[in-house]
């Protein structure tokens, strides 16, 4: 697989870019760059990456990014798989910090955006009213241009420090370590495990595709994505556990396996340590 490269979202004639997505699947490539994303999902499952977490995401989910944050939005593999009809559908608006000006953020009345953009650092998640607001609000701001989408954005952000309904994404403290040179790398160990995480996986398998050995891999895993490689892949079983949980007809046991794990025991423990709770509760809870 090639390197990820940056998109192409600097407009010549505008402050901000803003576009409607609608593929069979959004961008596989693991990446990240130097705009404020915000992204809302309207069609479309799967797994999301950001920062160091790993959370399942379906219709509504509703994001914003700062900076040079790795992210990856990747669909179910049924959206990969040929002739099922599946698409996918979201917009996402970009823009820099300097959108509005150099000395735009050293106004006094700028200080409640200027932490929301340390927050967003971490990604922030929104749920709720405002939620909701961001999403119709983008919907909007695809017909517009010039003077009304900035204005339009402002208001956005302006409800945006002030209302609830946002959580950060990735844990306290958070880094990107990564350089663009990497992102080959992790890409190809992200696309492995997607791929092969219901099957097992060998650690030297997965070193030995980023051109590491074991030990010298575990280090380098674990420094920038801020959990080990096991907890890595144990996340992504359990996320798929956790939507195979809510189809009445499975047994726990067979989603067990059908999640990767090599025993009902095994699965049990792991599915507590990452939720809180047991795949009984949890499917219990649903119902």
């Amino acid at each position: 697989m090639k390197a990820p490269i940056h998109k192409k979202i600097e407009s010549q004639i505008r402050s901000i870019t803003i576009q409607e997505l609608i593929e069979p699947h959004f961008d596989s490539n693991w990446h990240f760059h130097p705009h404020y994303q915000l992204f809302t999902v309207l069609e479309g499952t799967g797994k999301r990456f950001i920062g160091d977490s790993i959370q399942s995401f379906e219709p509504g989910d509703t994001v914003f990014l700062g900076p040079d944050v790795p992210h990856l939005w990747r669909n179910d593999a049924a959206y990969y798989a040929a002739d099922t009809g599946l698409m996918t559908h979201g917009i996402v608006l970009y823009f820099q910090e300097d959108f509005m000006g150099k000395d735009f953020l050293d106004r006094p009345e700028m200080i409640p955006l200027k932490q929301l953009f340390l927050d967003a650092k971490r990604g922030i998640q929104y749920k709720g009213p405002l939620k909701e607001l961001i999403a119709s609000t983008l919907q909007e701001m695809l017909a517009m241009d010039g003077l009304k989408s900035l204005l339009k954005l402002l208001h956005l952000l302006e409800a945006m420090t002030h209302e609830s309904g946002g959580t950060p994404i990735a844990s306290y403290g958070y880094t990107n370590h990564y350089k663009l040179s990497e992102t080959e790398r992790m890409q190809k160990v992200h696309n492995h495990v997607l791929q092969h995480y219901q099957q097992e996986i060998r650690l030297g398998d997965v070193a030995a595709l980023a051109g590491m050995t074991e030990a010298a891999f575990c280090r380098y895993f674990k420094a920038r994505v801020n959990k080990t490689f096991v907890d890595f892949v144990n996340e992504i079983r359990i996320g798929h556990s956790c939507k195979l949980l809510l189809d009445k007809k499975t047994s726990i046991s067979q989603i067990a396996y059908d999640s990767g794990f090599d025993s009902l025991s095994n699965f049990n423990r792991n599915f507590r340590k990452y939720t809180g709770t047991t795949p009984r509760n949890y499917k219990a809870n649903y119902e």
